[in-house]
């Protein structure tokens, strides 16, 4: 046999054998999102992800000062906006995190909070494809301000106090219901009657 036939038989059979164990994952996974990760697609994934962030982008500093009103404005950001998924505390447990596959990591947990500066303003910016993380980069510097404010919040985590927390519930996204609700309580206490 010729060396490149046999190179060519080499490359279809390896082909062949990623499309088995593929196909195979896929059977036994059913690709369902209520499954937990396996600690060999975590490990892999976080490869990855490590390796697709730009050495530059990894090695950024963070340019904004970390003060009080950058932590309370992220907090406020968070709520709105991240807290969905990430929950308030940043442990991820949610709704929508249970949903989610791979699901939100715990932001407060190590292998997030040993991410540097960069590497989680990156995140922020790019988002992270097959996973629910979007990208939240809109190409402006006020918006890059608010990402690394997040990265500040984001280290904040860990020690987010009571007070915090309940400060952050009045700030999370309300149903249509609950605001239809408050309405109507609100009219009943003016003496409107109900709806």
């Amino acid at each position: 046999m010729r060396p490149v036939a046999r190179w060519l038989l080499v490359i279809v059979v390896t082909g062949l054998a990623v499309l088995a164990a593929g196909l195979g994952y896929v059977r036994v996974t059913g690709l369902r999102a209520r499954a937990t990760p396996s600690t060999v697609e975590t490990r892999l994934a976080r490869s990855i992800r490590s390796f697709a962030i730009p050495a530059a982008g990894r090695s950024r500093a963070n340019p904004v000062p970390r003060s009080a009103d950058a932590i309370d404005g992220a907090l406020q950001h968070f709520a709105d906006h991240c807290a969905i998924c990430h929950a308030n505390d940043g442990s991820g447990i949610t709704d929508f995190g249970r949903g989610l596959f791979p699901p939100p990591p715990d932001l407060r947990a190590r292998p997030t909070q040993a991410l540097t500066d960069g590497e989680l303003f990156w995140i922020i910016e790019n988002g992270i494809r097959f996973t629910g993380m979007p990208a939240f980069g809109v190409g402006t510097a006020e918006g890059e301000e608010e990402s690394w404010k997040l990265v500040h919040f984001i280290r904040h985590l860990p020690g987010l106090t009571e007070y915090e927390l309940e400060r952050m519930k009045g700030l999370n996204p309300r149903s249509p219901e609950e605001i239809r609700l408050e309405i109507e309580e609100e009219r009943f206490l003016r003496g409107d009657g109900p709806p």
